[in-house]
């Protein structure tokens, strides 16, 4: 496959986002059932935040997933329901507002529940979505904390966006070494990321080189900068996409990102398996491919509703163009 070029240096090389999508995206098979194009599950929403993982999870079914969950606290849930009946959701999560009154063991004992109540449905996943909407709460991000180590130990893929990258930022060895996460940094939060881990400040005169060495120095995790062009390493290599999306800028686009890259990464780790049966497709990194794949999309929606809305575009009128910019890209059949 021809879908990626790219240099390991110090510069990058444009990726073939088409391409990469045309090879990853399956083809709708009438003799496949529910289930197989893609089960996602979405950590986060608040009693603030209730957008961001809607966004992400109606992305991810939006472009083709079959079934998206959303675990979040109970004050968000019935919101994120009210948004759509498409989505599965699951008001599991506690801030620690809602159990000032718990003694230490009490809140033990709560925290274990959540895990074991997450438990039940962590086998299903086919990617994790960690971050849209999850807040900052001490309590929370503890119990979030949990559930990605479990998730690392069942060997789920971990896409980590918003406030997901918070809490990594501050505990990195939730996803050091792990190859299936995926780090989906604004400018802000890879200030942060580059200040924890590399212990200087962003170099703009080298950001090839300085992704490089963050992606390594995390453990080859693949991080996709956000940006004029995204910048994507695994600290292999450097990618870049620069497709023109919108100069609309409205919040709720970088969950758009996060719940394709989603989706793409199971894709195009079924292309992987299917590679190593039939030896046709290419063996590139699927946490890669899944950022490509993700950021090309989004930039195409984007330019596409844009194109009709202009200065109105919102988040919502960019997710309805996924469809059709993905089908302009690769038919369904």
């Amino acid at each position: 496959m021809e879908a990626v070029k790219c240099l390991s240096g110090g510069a990058s090389l444009e990726a073939n986002a088409e391409s990469v999508l045309r090879t990853i995206t399956p083809s709708l098979d009438p003799t496949r059932h529910k289930g197989q194009a893609g089960k996602i599950a979405v950590i986060g929403g608040c009693r603030e935040y209730t957008g961001a993982p809607y966004f992400a999870a109606i992305s991810a079914l939006k472009i083709g997933a079959d079934l998206s969950h959303v675990f979040c606290t109970e004050g968000a849930a019935t919101v994120i329901k009210s948004y759509s009946p498409e989505l599965i959701v699951h008001p599991i999560l506690e801030e620690s507002y809602n159990i000032s009154g718990v003694n230490d063991e009490g809140k033990r004992d709560i925290s274990k529940k959540i895990l074991s109540e997450f438990d039940k449905w962590m086998e299903r996943f086919d990617c994790l979505l960690v971050g849209p909407g999850l807040g900052r709460d001490p309590f929370l991000l503890e119990c979030v904390s949990k559930i990605m180590t479990r998730a690392r130990q069942s060997n789920v893929p971990i896409v980590v966006d918003g406030d997901g990258l918070f809490l990594v930022t501050n505990s990195i060895e939730l996803v050091s070494g792990y190859r299936l996460a995926v780090l989906t940094p604004n400018v802000n939060e890879y200030k942060r990321l580059v200040q924890k881990v590399l212990g200087c400040d962003v170099n703009d005169q080298n950001t090839h080189g300085e992704l490089l060495s963050l992606s390594k120095q995390i453990g080859n995790v693949t991080i996709l900068r956000k940006g004029k062009s995204d910048l994507i390493s695994d600290g292999e290599k450097v990618q870049s996409v620069s497709i023109y999306g919108s100069p609309r800028r409205c919040g709720g686009q970088g969950d758009i990102l996060s719940g394709s890259v989603a989706v793409f990464l199971f894709w195009a780790r079924q292309c992987n398996s299917a590679a190593e049966r039939e030896s046709t497709i290419s063996r590139t990194n699927p946490t890669v491919l899944g950022c490509i794949a993700g950021s090309a999309l989004l930039r195409k929606a984007a330019a596409l509703a844009f194109e009709h809305k202009k200065r109105s575009t919102l988040t919502t009128d960019i997710i309805e163009h996924l469809g059709q910019s993905l089908e302009a890209i690769s038919p369904a059949s």
